[in-house]
């Protein structure tokens, strides 16, 4: 975990405008990589603002609060890890959590996305997150190579 400033926490106008002008009608996965806060940091209007959560705390109120919606727009988790070691890659982008998020749609996402109850559960990732990265991918069927699809 890091307290420094935060940064790629929330999409762009340009990626949420290329995010919708891909296909809807097709499985997606999101890869989320999370970097944590040392302490959450809430806008001073927010009742959690000033009790001394920790990232971490932030992002489990996150994660329960934003589960029900979740599974109600079909959403499932499919894999998760905590990174130990970037290999390749940036040394400085190490990271606290890793999963994989499917979606049955990309209209389920949005549909969590704009989803009064998601956004306040959000209010706590935002608190909690020092840095991220979110990479819609095509779910591919493994093939017989290493790394490599079907076909």
């Amino acid at each position: 975990m890091d307290g420094g400033e935060q940064q790629n926490i929330v999409w762009s106008r340009e990626g949420w405008g290329a995010f919708k002008a891909l296909p809807k009608d097709t499985p997606l996965h999101m890869i989320n990589l999370i970097r944590l806060r040392e302490q959450a940091a809430y806008p001073a209007d927010h009742p959690k603002h000033g009790k001394g959560l920790s990232g971490w705390d932030a992002y489990r109120a996150y994660g329960t609060e934003s589960a029900p919606i979740f599974t109600r727009v079909g959403g499932r988790q499919v894999w998760l890890g905590r990174p130990d070691l970037v290999l390749i890659g940036p040394a400085s982008e190490q990271w606290d959590i890793a999963f994989i998020a499917e979606y049955p749609n990309a209209d389920a996402f949005i549909e969590m996305q704009r989803d009064p109850a998601y956004q306040q559960a959000a209010l706590n990732r935002t608190a909690a997150v020092r840095d991220s990265r979110l990479i819609r991918s095509e779910p591919l069927a493994a093939g017989g190579g290493f790394g490599m699809p079907d076909g």
